[in-house]
């Protein structure tokens, strides 16, 4: 690989067909290789000798940028709440990816539950660090049990009473009986870029910062 390959995370999944469409409108086109389904490469060329896309699990694409194994990617503010990376620079909101953070607990509990009242909190969650954060913000503490999927199943098999999670439509909260009790934060997803990069390569970096927050005001 070219020492000045420059390279683009991106995350798995339906966050993946949202942030296509503005990586097209700037001219990255992926090699045929990307839209292949039976394809299990996960890094990909494109129509610019120098810029590659690599393919990860959405919690991942924080990990590769912050350490310079990629100088920018795709990724929900859910995970860069979560890590709080300081190589990290989140300079454009995309506005794709829209859901919520919220608190969400069996309908048969929220009926009789009072939040204001909690002193200790044990919670399923993806987030461990975003949750203890917001009930300490309160004086609550949280005991959090680290879970990377299937969180509304916690509740039901006695594993916790409460879980912190994404939430969009809502329907998986009520196909499993859960209803949401608290809002945390509304998330969507951000072009996130490596600070040292940006710093070593201001030009090529800022050109694609303003390139994709141009197609982000013409997508609106």
């Amino acid at each position: 690989m070219p020492r000045d390959t420059l390279v683009i995370a991106l995350p798995k999944g339906r966050i993946l067909s949202e942030a296509m469409p503005l990586l097209r409108a700037v001219g990255i086109e992926p090699e045929p290789a990307f839209t292949d389904p039976d394809s299990r490469a996960l890094r990909f060329h494109t129509n610019h000798a120098h810029i590659d896309l690599i393919r990860v699990r959405s919690f991942d694409v924080a990990t590769f940028v912050a350490f310079g194994a990629a100088h920018l990617g795709v990724c929900g503010q859910d995970v860069i709440m979560e890590f709080g990376y300081p190589e990290l620079y989140a300079p454009l909101d995309l506005g794709i990816g829209a859901c919520r953070l919220a608190v969400a607990e069996p309908k048969a509990l929220s009926g009789r539950d009072d939040p204001s009242r909690w002193s200790h909190v044990r919670v399923a969650t993806k987030y461990p660090e975003v949750t203890r954060r917001h009930f300490q913000a309160r004086g609550v503490q949280a005991e959090c049990i680290k879970l990377n999927g299937a969180m509304e199943l916690a509740p039901a098999l006695g594993l916790c009473r409460r879980i912190v999670d994404l939430v969009s439509t809502g329907s998986t909260l009520r196909a499993n009986g859960l209803v949401e009790i608290e809002h945390i934060a509304d998330i969507t997803s951000r072009l996130i870029v490596n600070r040292p990069a940006l710093k070593t390569r201001a030009a090529e970096m800022n050109h694609w910062i303003d390139a994709l927050a141009e197609a982000v005001n013409n997508a609106r």
